[in-house]
Formats: C-alpha cells, sequence, structure tokens
C-alpha cells in the first residue's frame, strides 16, 4: 500500500531529530524521491501515492512541496500534515502513521546511504545525465510542448532503479528482494 509523501517525509524528518538534526525541504524532496525509487526497484511497486513530477530543479513532488514552501531554505521544524484535509501535525514522539517493515527497512537503507548528504548534493544526484528526471526535462514531449511540471512515469523510475541494483547488486538487501520483491 503506498503512503502519503508527507508520512515518508515525517519518516526521515524523525530520523534527523534523533540525530539532533534538520532536514531542509530540499533535502527531505529529494529523500523521498530517492526512496521511492529504491522502492521501486526492490518491491516493484510505489512508495508514495502520488506522482512525481519533472520541475526546472529537479524532481519534485508537489503536495509536499507546499508543504514544506514556508520553510525556503531553513530547516523543517515540525512534522506535516499527512491528512490533505487538515493541517494538524503529529507530535515528535507520536507519529502519524505506521510505516510496514519492508518499506521501513528501505527507508532505512536509504538514510544510511542518503541521509548525511545536504540539498545540492541530493539534487545533483537526481539531476545526472540518464537520470528518470533528466530523460523527462530533456525528452522530446517537453520539447515539443514546451510544458513544465510533466510526470515522470514510475515506469521509468523503476527501470533506472533496478539498472542501479543490478549495476552495483546493493548489499543485503538485494540479496533479500533479489527473488523475492514482494
Amino acid at each position: 500500500m503506498p503512503y502519503s509523501p508527507a508520512t515518508i517525509a515525517n519518516y526521515f524528518l524523525q530520523r534527523a531529530s534523533k540525530e539532533g538534526r534538520a532536514l531542509t525541504p530540499m533535502q527531505v524532496l529529494k529523500l523521498v524521491y530517492i526512496a521511492h525509487g529504491w522502492h521501486l526497484g526492490f518491491r516493484k511497486e510505489p512508495l508514495i501515492d502520488e506522482v512525481v513530477e519533472a520541475w526546472r530543479h529537479g524532481p519534485v513532488i508537489s503536495s509536499l512541496y507546499r508543504k514544506m514552501k514556508q520553510y525556503g531554505s531553513g530547516g523543517i521544524t515540525e512534522l506535516l500534515p499527512v491528512n490533505p484535509f487538515s493541517w494538524a501535525t503529529a507530535s515528535w514522539s507520536n507519529p502519524v502513521s505506521k510505516i510496514d517493515e519492508k518499506s521501513a527497512e528501505i527507508l532505512d537503507s536509504v538514510w544510511n546511504g542518503y541521509g548525511h548528504f545536504g540539498g545540492i548534493q541530493l539534487s545533483e544526484m537526481t539531476h545526472k545525465e540518464g537520470s528518470p528526471w533528466w530523460q523527462v526535462w530533456n525528452g522530446p514531449k517537453r520539447k515539443e510542448t514546451g510544458l513544465i511540471n510533466l510526470t515522470i512515469n514510475n515506469d521509468l523510475i523503476q527501470e533506472f532503479y533496478e539498472q542501479k541494483i543490478k549495476a552495483h547488486k546493493h548489499g543485503e538487501l538485494y540479496e533479500k528482494y533479489r527473488s523475492n520483491p514482494a
């Protein structure tokens, strides 16, 4: 079952808080996107229940962007509202949503692998030539129409992360999900 982007963002915000750190909106957007990609690659199903869009400055989940916009480039100081009809937030000690064990394992791996990077570094990773964002942003549809904020299809994201998995044999998670993605 996919989660709201805010649920996944809150997972990373809580991890950072436990380490005495605050994440910026750019870090959160990129971590959620990267986690979604690895989840698609390993489990063959989406982590989040919204589309990812190709914006000028990279892949964006628009609802998450709107919820964090108020922080600018500063650290996020509270958990994000998960219910789209409410701006009420959970407390740091009492998260709104529980994440299943297999998804949490992937989120922990993403945090351990990417959580120490700054927003610019994470952004550069998601902009590399050949990445899903790069393919859509530089693709024929955008060039022909001039449109911005095009959807990055989950199939494209999944294919990209599956290739990364195959190329790197991503440690324990690779071995675990190689034959049984569910």
